[in-house]
């Protein structure tokens, strides 16, 4: 989660209540079927009284799975309040091995981060937190020469490190010049050096699973570039200032629930816009992504989002 204008953006949103979520949760996208839910970006554990959240969702009968994903910055200090409210996966955001170039990616120039995020990883683990993934967004003259080195981590640890696709949408001034590299190169480049097998461990995402013989973790690759898998894609995403989305990288047909729900709509109601939207997201996905905004830029970055 990059700082600065995205942290204000992130705090100073009119963000749902517990209350209203947990309405929502219950009475809307429950009685639909849902019950397999992710908190995630901007940073879920900027919010207040997240633990609190985390075990209502947790201790609701309907819920089959729980997780999070994190920046880890925050997360050494509140791994195990997480862990005994009911919170049993994370998703961690490592998309370096060196500080200063963490602290390139982040966009926050403060190089201790690296080191809290490091330090919240090592305290998830000895929580006990399982499975344990790594996310590395892998671009290209920034880090990818570290993809072997990433990879390594799943040798000796039972962690499961996830090379994505570099999606070019948001923090431009960054990434304007550069592109993405596909999983095909990644997978090979790591087959050379230690060899590659399909994995018989299956994750609940889009990532396709490989295993260094050996290996007591995994590696992912998630190629929404370059192996598009909208058409198993199945998740729905609720902002935290109550926008509904079909689609990571699509705007078509976003729902504004919080307003819906504070305005006194009936819940049956909006149950049902949540339906109709839940049917025609096979429609709207990233591969008719130039039909996804209407002003062809987006008009919230990925941390916003919460990819």
């Amino acid at each position: 989660m990059p700082a600065g204008a995205e942290l204000d953006y992130i705090l100073k949103q009119q963000i749902l209540t517990d209350e209203e979520l947990l309405t929502l949760l219950t009475q809307v996208f429950i009685p639909l079927g849902f019950r397999k839910f992710r908190l995630t970006g901007g940073e879920p554990l900027l919010r207040p009284g997240v633990v609190d959240l985390v075990r209502s969702i947790a201790s609701l009968p309907e819920t089959e799975d729980l997780a999070m994903s994190t920046n880890g910055f925050l997360l050494a200090e509140m791994a195990q309040a997480l862990y005994n409210a009911g919170l049993r996966r994370l998703n961690i955001s490592l998309d370096s091995l060196n500080a200063d170039t963490f602290a390139q990616i982040v966009g926050n120039g403060a190089h201790n981060l690296w080191q809290k995020t490091w330090m919240g990883i090592q305290t998830a683990h000895q929580v006990g937190f399982d499975p344990l993934k790594l996310n590395v967004v892998v671009i290209p003259g920034v880090n990818d020469h570290e993809v072997e080195d990433l990879a390594a981590l799943t040798l000796n640890r039972n962690w499961h490190v996830r090379f994505i696709e570099f999606m070019p949408i948001g923090n431009s001034d960054l990434f304007s010049q550069k592109t993405w590299i596909p999983s095909a190169q990644l997978r090979q480049l790591i087959r050379q050096k230690w060899g590659l097998l399909e994995s018989k461990v299956k994750g609940n995402g889009p990532a396709d699973v490989f295993q260094i013989p050996g290996a007591k973790g995994t590696i992912g690759f998630i190629s929404q570039m370059s192996e598009c898998f909208c058409d198993r894609c199945n998740r729905l995403r609720l902002s935290a200032d109550g926008w509904l989305r079909p689609c990571l990288l699509n705007e078509t047909g976003q729902i504004e629930l919080k307003t819906l729900l504070r305005q006194g709509m009936a819940l049956a109601e909006i149950r049902e816009k949540v339906r109709k939207l839940r049917e025609i997201k096979p429609e709207i996905n990233y591969k008719n992504r130039e039909s996804g905004t209407k002003t062809g830029n987006y008009q919230r970055t990925m941390s916003q989002i919460g990819g």
